[in-house]
Formats: structure tokens, sequence, C-alpha cells
């Protein structure tokens, strides 16, 4: 059960949230707990949704989103990121299950990715101060000075996200998939 509430429906969200959430529902075909319970702030929804959104259209393929998203998860010990996010990645950017598993792990299977992920955990681990080489070794990897910002933007909106599922405990709506720390 959630610490604070979860609108029942869209109508029940405050009146400046509903377009939001309409435009959730139109793009997914439903209304995740997430956005219902970030619902309970309009200016938090719209704030979120602006950031995924632009991500989005950014650089950086949905895998490597996916893969970023899952390991920010395993760290912060987010059952609702990870149960979503294993679920996006197993069926919106195709990996495979050991992929997942080694990006819960902090890595990834393909060399390119790997440098992003691990750059990720580091910006995770490291509250945002890594080093020269840190940013050398994404860049050697073949990552623009662009898709490396946008990184740090996942990671941040990724946290973002594990924070309000974590404070409030929001009740997870994805098969079910526990962290290690759990």
């Amino acid at each position: 059960m959630s610490r604070i509430q979860l609108p029942a429906s869209i109508e029940a969200a405050p009146a400046a949230s509903q377009p939001l959430l309409e435009g959730v529902k139109n793009l997914l075909g439903s209304v995740p707990n997430l956005f219902r319970l970030t619902a309970n702030s309009p200016a938090a929804l719209e704030g979120y949704l602006g950031l995924n959104g632009a991500l989005a259209s950014g650089t950086l393929n949905p895998q490597t989103r996916e893969r970023i998203a899952l390991a920010v998860a395993e760290i912060n010990g987010c059952d609702y990121c990870l149960s979503a996010h294993t679920y996006l990645a197993k069926n919106l950017a195709k990996l495979d299950e050991a992929e997942i598993a080694a990006n819960r792990d902090g890595s990834s299977n393909d060399p390119r990715a790997d440098a992003a992920v691990r750059f990720a955990v580091k910006l995770v681990r490291e509250r945002g101060r890594v080093s020269e080489t840190d940013v050398s070794a994404v860049k050697m990897a073949g990552y623009s000075e662009a898709e490396i910002v946008e990184i740090v933007a996942h990671v941040a909106l990724n946290t973002l996200t594990n924070y309000l599922n974590e404070a409030f405990d929001t009740p997870i709506d994805f098969p079910v998939v526990n962290s290690k720390a759990a």
C-alpha cells in the first residue's frame, strides 16, 4: 500500500495532472502506478514527463537507456523500477536475460554499452563525482559529449523515479523483480 494517495482514476487526480495522465494512457495504453503517484504534484509529473520525453528523443538508443535504468535501480534497491525496466528491457528494447543480468550487475555484454553502464554506476556510487579518467573511458568507447551528458541525465531521471517509488512504497504493477539488496 502506497504511503501517499494513488489517484484511483485519471478523473480522481488533480485537474492539472489529468491531461498529462491522458497522454500517458494514450502512449502506454494504461497509467502505471508511478505516474498516478507522481500526479499528486502536477509540477512533478510535468517535469518528469518533460525530461523523460526529451531524453527519449535524444541520442542514446533505447537499449542503452534501459541498461542504465536497470543498473541504477539495482544500486538504489528500487524493486518498482527493476520490475518496470526489466519488462521494458525484454519487451521493447529486446535485451536478453544475460544482458539484463549484466546490467543489474553494473556492466554490459556489449563492449560499447559496457562503458556507458559502468559510467552510470560510477555516477550513482560517487554521487556525480567522477574523474577525468572516468569521462575519458566513455569518450574512448565512442560516446559523444552529448551522449555523455545524456547518460548523466538518465541517471538523474532514474534516481528520481527510484526515490519516488521507494519513499512512497509504490505498489508494483509489472511482473515483480526484486533487487539483490532486498
